[in-house]
């Protein structure tokens, strides 16, 4: 049977803590000792915070991209700078709507940049995502001796709401390729892959939330998975087969 563990009681992150040890802590205060198969799937804001992945924003200054397109999304000019800085392209932009491909091809608003459940000093400072997701779980894995999922909140085309899903994955296959294998009916499958990591972060979702509930990390356990290992830069789709632009 599935089941899903919050790690409740870990407090605030800061730059330069020992996440992997407060993980472990946690893990051991909540009454989880690890057992083969479990996935800790981690919020990427506590990870991004232990990185120190922190900007003042007083040291930000607008470039005239930014000026115009603060202007056309009511946002604030620093934060739409440092959203420019930290993408490779607009995708999309209209008032309150901001959407970029960010450095790590991912397709999301504000380059993934956030400003909120970040600690004090929230108008002054902003907190990008980690350099390199997949290496920052990777590195959680081989500490904790589990499989990790990195998560973060992304929108949906045509539908409303957010949902979590992998930004850096180690020790499961982010991505399983099922084609060529056969259904019930013995028709090969020709495009089915199945989104492991993004279907992991989001059943941890239900149980780390969207708010203030300050729950920033849960267990997933139960769930059988095989295969070697991929990373979530797997599960972003190549800006080549975009059929949208």
């Amino acid at each position: 049977m599935i089941s899903i563990h919050p790690l409740t009681g870990m407090g605030e992150v800061r730059p330069g803590d020992d996440l992997a040890g407060l993980l472990r802590e946690a893990l051991e205060q909540n009454g989880l000792e690890p057992r083969a198969g479990d996935i800790l799937v981690v919020t990427q804001k506590i990870v991004s915070k232990a990185e120190g992945r922190f900007v003042t924003m007083d040291g930000v200054v607008p470039s005239e991209e930014a000026l115009r397109l603060a202007a056309l999304t009511h946002k604030e000019p620093r934060l739409v700078e440092l959203v420019l800085q930290e993408a490779e392209g607009v995708v999309r932009a209209a008032p309150h709507v901001l959407i970029t491909r960010n450095r790590h091809g991912q397709v999301m608003a504000n380059s993934g940049i956030d400003r909120s459940n970040i600690g004090g000093g929230i108008e002054d400072r902003a907190l990008l995502l980690p350099v390199d997701p997949d290496a920052s779980a990777a590195a959680l894995s081989e500490e904790l001796g589990m499989a990790v999922v990195i998560s973060d909140s992304f929108g949906r085309p045509w539908r409303m709401g957010v949902v979590a899903v992998a930004i850096g994955a180690a020790g499961l296959p982010a991505l399983i390729d099922r084609r060529g294998d056969v259904d019930r009916d013995g028709r090969v499958l020709e495009v089915t892959q199945i989104a492991l990591g993004d279907m992991v972060a989001t059943a941890a979702n239900l149980a780390t939330g969207e708010g203030a509930e300050g729950i920033p990390a849960a267990l997933v356990r139960g769930y059988a998975f095989s295969g070697d290992a991929r990373p979530a830069a797997d599960l972003v789709r190549p800006a080549a087969e975009d059929l949208f632009r």
